[in-house]
């Protein structure tokens, strides 16, 4: 039997980050992260994969049919570096005895 227990896996992105779209149908669009899904390893970016979603009329809600944007795979997202604005990778570092993302490209460390 398949264990379906998955591993909660450090993500490079974190949300409220600035990320770029480097592959799939929305590819190039810039855009902030809403929420992150690390077990699953996906993330809600802002104006991003929008799908039509259709809603059933409550008493509370009118229904119909709302767009709102659906998660996307963190291995097509890239993080906006915040000195120089372009697309960079992320790596960890110790500072202060605390683990840091930081810059690949500027080496600026991020928040």
């Amino acid at each position: 039997m398949a264990n379906n227990t998955k591993k909660k896996v450090k993500l490079s992105i974190k949300k409220g980050d600035r990320v770029l779209v480097i592959a799939g149908a929305d590819k190039g669009v810039e855009g902030e992260v809403l929420e992150v899904f690390p077990v699953k390893q996906r993330a809600i970016v802002d104006q991003v994969n929008i799908v039509k979603k259709h809603n059933k009329p409550t008493q509370d809600n009118p229904g119909g049919i709302n767009e709102l944007p659906a998660p996307v795979h963190v291995s097509n997202l890239m993080l906006i570096d915040p000195k120089t604005g372009e697309p960079t990778r992320v790596g960890r570092k110790k500072v202060d005895g605390k683990l840091v993302r930081y810059s690949k490209k500027s080496g600026e460390i991020i928040r």
